[in-house]
């Protein structure tokens, strides 16, 4: 019998996701888990109650590949009602998704070819990079630096060329809480519409931003959103991360890309819970109160960590705060990271993973998307370092 071989990877820089590493490495240690993005705090029993009402009258069969009219209609209706009039049509220009992670590989697998280069900014979020190279594309990375994590319009502009199929953004900003001005995208507007390249704007936390800032989106922009597809999560909004529920916005011939590739990932998504969604997002105090009341737990966190030696970066959106640990350690950020778990109690993701080689400025991400038990535990545990 002859032994296969071990079959070559597609992805040879590719782990497991630190996200997975660090939760597992919490749960073993008993660590307070501030690494992985999601909230310890309950859904709305009125949203779950919709799901549960929908699972008994039998919405349990496939919903239409594109989502149900029903929440492609309200997402519309929130779209307009958010980002200055901009109307998306539910049937050619709205996807329903399994999260936002699908919305964006499904999108980057659609539009990117062999030899197409993609601007990806770092920090970036894990998921953009893989689909480019599976995709035999390659990725041009643009640093945001550090402490304010701000594009520099210039920069961005040198990288940009003739292979560049597609700019990939992220406001707010996993992992740095900076939220893109108005600015900002009239600089990528412009760019855009001189180059014609497209965008991905990675929405994800579009209702969590601080300070009385307004979220950004493309959409607001004409010519910059007739380049656009916007990215949404119903898990980040709703609090319900588990669900894995989010959408994708863009031009009808966009649109029709996404969905050749869509029907062939997941080709549907939850019904029942589609159905939920759908009469939840007609009440807008559903997800128009929801900054405030995260702005409150980063206050909460904030005010819990006066007198540690952590320097605090300011979160301008997301449920992230970033901590610089220099006056406390000169060890490594995943080593300092494992170490904030193992030993201290408490876990944390480091920055330097989210660059394509370690980038080490001594500085952690927490989720303060946490009871204030839990926020205050952690915080008391970080301030005896």
């Amino acid at each position: 019998m002859i032994t296969p071989a071990a079959p070559s990877t597609k992805l040879p820089q590719t782990g497991t996701t630190i996200f997975a590493v660090m939760s597992k490495m919490a749960a073993e240690h008993g660590a307070l888990n501030l690494s992985q993005g999601f909230p310890d705090f309950p859904v709305s029993e009125e949203l779950i109650g919709l799901v549960e009402k929908y699972m008994r009258e039998g919405r349990n069969q496939y919903a239409p590949l594109e989502g149900t009219q029903a929440l492609r209609e309200a997402i519309s209706a929130k779209m307009q009602k958010l980002y200055g009039g901009r109307t998306y049509d539910p049937e050619t220009e709205i996807t329903v998704t399994s999260g936002a992670t699908q919305a964006i590989f499904t999108a980057i697998t659609a539009l990117v070819k062999e030899e197409d280069e993609v601007i990806v900014f770092t920090p970036a979020y894990d998921c953009y990079v893989p689909p480019i190279l599976l995709s035999g594309g390659k990725p041009v990375f643009v640093e945001l630096k550090a402490p304010h994590f701000r594009p520099d319009w210039d920069e961005v502009k040198k990288r940009v060329n003739r292979k560049t199929k597609l700019i990939i953004i992220n406001s707010p900003h996993n992992p740095s809480g900076t939220v893109w001005t108005a600015d900002d995208m009239r600089a990528l507007e412009k760019l855009v519409v001189s180059t014609g390249a497209y965008v991905l704007s990675d929405e994800v936390y579009e209702h969590i931003v601080f300070d009385g800032a307004e979220h950004q989106s493309a959409a607001r922009f004409e010519a910059l959103s007739a380049h656009s597809m916007i990215v949404a999560s119903f898990g980040k909004t709703f609090h319900a991360t588990g669900w894995k529920m989010g959408y994708i916005c863009a031009p009808k011939a966009l649109m029709k890309e996404f969905r050749k590739v869509h029907q062939y990932i997941v080709y549907c998504v939850n019904h029942p819970m589609q159905a939920a969604l759908a009469d939840f997002l007609g009440n807008e105090a559903n997800y128009t109160g929801i900054s405030s009341m995260y702005q409150e737990r980063r206050d909460f966190f904030i005010k819990a960590l006066e007198g540690s030696k952590f320097k605090l970066i300011p979160s301008q959106g997301t449920y992230f705060q970033l901590l610089n640990y220099s006056e406390i350690s000169r060890k490594k950020e995943v080593k300092f990271a494992e170490e904030l778990t193992k030993v201290h109690g408490v876990a944390s993701i480091p920055v330097s993973v989210f660059y394509p080689q370690p980038r080490e400025q001594f500085v952690l991400r927490f989720c303060f998307a946490k009871g204030e038990e839990t926020l205050t535990a952690a915080a008391e545990k970080l301030k005896a370092l």
